[in-house]
């Protein structure tokens, strides 16, 4: 069996680009006992795989140069050595950016068929809906919080918006264009969003919510961490996700200027890594597969088909070409 694979083959400096990547072939060998060989169907592109392209310790390891990349996918097993599975089942797994793998079947998750789209299990019931539902659980987010969520139009921030939104909260979003802008608004139903290129984000939150925001979900870093700091409320809560705005630096950017808030204020910061929750994996898909079905919260993403775009679908995420979540379809 022979599958096309993505390979890590330099160490990108700032932004990475096509030449720190290979599409090569690998032979797969046969099947031992215990083992499963799966074609994956689609698989997940995130931002968080920025990180693991840099050498060094991270809360997740780095990613080993001339070894297939890894990452979240869903697909069909092929073939089974193991009770738990047979061909034709639908699997999730770790192992992205291949076409074909084999895998121990304790490494993979039976998930259901029953569903518009195999690619809405990296979606709103995969670990980018699960990374959303985390964040607002982790501050106790409820009914009448004003919460503003920065990179609002990515995976993580519409499905935390449209989660927010069910709790009864008052969401404010921004985004990096106009389109996203109504996106936000008409699609997922934010109350408020805005466009962070037109003008600094500290004006544009004190034009949209004057009397300031409960909770801030901190997707992005860097000014707008700032500006929400100086929008936040006397016992404000800060879910720190993410830091997009920073994960291409050569150099890291010193912090905001304002963080004496956090004292003044009284303010309540919770970072969170979504694999410390895997034990509530189960609650999560019960209480968001119900909103699906219900049709109060939507799926949203961008489709890329084809293993030799899968790279430039990793790019476009740090050019803001996706709405929702980004995915690659193999097949």
């Amino acid at each position: 069996m022979i599958s096309h694979e993505i390979r890590l083959i330099s160490r990108p400096t700032g932004m990475p680009n096509a030449s720190n990547f290979s599409l090569a072939q690998s032979e797969l060998p046969p099947l031992s006992d215990r083992q499963v060989l799966v074609r994956n169907l689609f698989m997940s592109v995130d931002p968080y795989m920025r990180g693991r392209m840099n050498e060094g310790k991270s809360y997740v390891p780095p990613f080993q140069l001339g070894k297939a990349l890894e990452g979240g996918a869903v697909g069909e097993v092929i073939e089974s050595r193991a009770n738990e599975f047979k061909p034709g089942d639908t699997v999730t797994s770790r192992f992205g950016w291949r076409e074909y793998f084999t895998a121990l079947s304790s490494d993979l998750h039976p998930v259901s068929r029953d569903v518009p789209s195999l690619s809405i299990y990296l979606g709103a019931l995969g670990m980018t809906g699960m990374t959303a539902w985390v964040g607002l659980n982790l501050v106790e987010v409820k009914t009448g919080d004003v919460i503003f969520i920065s990179g609002a139009a990515g995976a993580v921030g519409n499905m935390a918006g449209q989660l927010a939104k069910l709790r009864g909260c008052d969401v404010i979003g921004s985004a990096g264009s106009e389109e996203k802008v109504r996106f936000l608004r008409d699609e997922c139903r934010f109350d408020k969003a805005f466009n962070y290129k037109t003008g600094p984000v500290s004006e544009k939150l004190a034009l949209e919510v004057p009397d300031g925001i409960d909770v801030y979900y901190d997707n992005v870093g860097g000014e707008t961490l700032e500006a929400a700091l100086a929008a936040l409320r006397v016992h404000g809560r800060i879910i720190a996700c993410g830091g997009i705005a920073g994960y291409n630096e050569a150099k890291p950017k010193p912090g905001p200027a304002n963080l004496f808030n956090i004292i003044v204020k009284r303010l309540t910061i919770r970072g969170m890594i979504v694999g410390d929750w895997l034990h509530r994996q189960a609650e999560f898909e019960k209480e968001v597969s119900g909103y699906l079905r219900a049709g109060t919260l939507k799926n949203h993403e961008t489709i890329v088909v084809g293993m030799d775009h899968a790279v430039s679908a990793f790019l476009g995420l740090f050019e803001g070409k996706n709405q929702g979540k980004m995915v690659v379809k193999l097949s």
